[in-house]
């Protein structure tokens, strides 16, 4: 069965309220499962606009990323963010 990885590109707009939404998605990823690859860090634009922080998180199996996503501890850290932070999400099947 192919991983599962949620990748997201985040400009953090108000640092404060991230953080609070970082503390409630780190829970629910150790909940469900996941694991951090990439969680912020030095980045380089190769191509088109880049985002100041990028994360990858993998987990076992797609289906278990969207159970993540879509979970309520996710949902309500998920909140959090909402005006914090201008991001893309999307979830990938793995190879």
């Amino acid at each position: 069965m192919p991983k599962g990885y949620v990748i997201a590109r985040v400009t953090v707009t108000n640092p404060e309220a991230y953080a609070e939404y970082a503390k409630g998605a780190t829970e629910a990823i150790r909940q469900y499962g996941g694991r951090p690859l990439v969680r912020g860090g030095a980045y380089e634009a190769l191509e088109g606009e880049a985002r100041a922080r990028n994360v990858v998180i993998e987990f076992d199996s797609v289906e278990q990323a969207r159970t993540y996503y879509h979970s309520p501890e996710y949902q309500a850290a998920k909140a959090k963010r909402d005006g914090a932070c201008v991001a893309e999400f999307v979830l990938v099947e793995g190879a």
